[in-house]
C-alpha cells in the first residue's frame, strides 16, 4: 500500500466531534481502531517510516502509543517498552527511570518514566504515538532514553500537529498525515 493510499484512508476514518456551543472539536480516532485492514496497515505505515534507521526496540506513550507501538514492534520484529504514566516501582529493589515531561497538550506536566532494566545502552530507539501535538511526552520520553544511554531514532506518529518546527526536528518526527489533512 503507498503512502498516499493510507494517508486517504486514514483521513477518511477520521472526524472531528463537538455540539454547537462547544469551545472546540474533539479529534475521533476510534474509526482507524474498527478498520481491521487499516489497523494492520497502521502498524507498517508506522514502522516503515523508520524501518532504514533499524530500530531495536520501540517505545509506546499511553495509551494509545502503546496500541501503536505493539504494532509496530511486532512489524519490525522488535521489543515493546510501556511507557507508564505515574509510574510506581513494585519493590525498592524495582529501579525505574523517571522524568516530568513539559507541558503536554492540556498544560499538564506529567510524570513519566520505564522500568531501568528494559532500555539498554545499546538499543537504537523509536517512539511511536498517535498524535503530537506540543511533544511535551515525547520530549519527556527522550529524556528516558538519554538517561538509559541509548541511542534515540525519533518519533513515528499517525498525526502531526506540531507548530513547533524546532520541536519537531529535535524530536525526528516523522508522520503518516499532518493535522491540517484532517479537514
Amino acid at each position: 500500500m503507498s503512502a498516499a493510499d493510507l494517508r486517504e484512508r486514514l483521513c477518511a476514518a477520521f472526524a472531528w466531534r463537538g455540539d454547537r456551543g462547544d469551545d472546540g472539536f474533539r479529534a475521533d480516532v476510534t474509526g482507524w481502531w474498527r478498520d481491521p485492514a487499516l489497523l494492520q496497515d497502521l502498524g507498517a505505515g508506522l514502522a516503515g517510516l523508520f524501518a532504514d534507521e533499524a530500530p531495536t526496540v520501540v517505545l509506546g506513550l499511553p495509551s494509545r502509543g502503546v496500541l501503536l507501538g505493539a504494532l509496530v514492534a511486532r512489524e519490525l520484529g522488535v521489543g515493546l517498552v510501556e511507557v507508564r504514566k505515574d509510574p510506581s516501582p513494585a519493590a525498592d529493589s524495582d529501579q525505574w527511570l523517571t522524568v516530568t515531561t513539559p507541558p503536554d497538550y492540556r498544560d499538564r506536566h506529567l510524570e513519566l518514566g520505564f522500568r531501568r532494566t528494559l532500555v539498554r545502552t545499546t538499543d537504537r530507539v523509536l517512539l511511536v504515538d498517535d498524535w503530537v501535538a506540543t511533544g511535551g511526552q515525547a520530549l519527556g520520553a527522550q529524556r528516558l532514553v538519554d538517561a538509559a544511554g541509548a541511542a534515540w531514532l525519533g518519533t513515528a506518529v499517525v498525526v502531526d500537529a506540531l507548530v513547533e518546527h524546532r520541536t519537531r526536528r529535535a524530536l525526528g518526527v516523522r508522520a503518516l498525515v499532518h493535522e491540517r489533512d484532517l479537514g
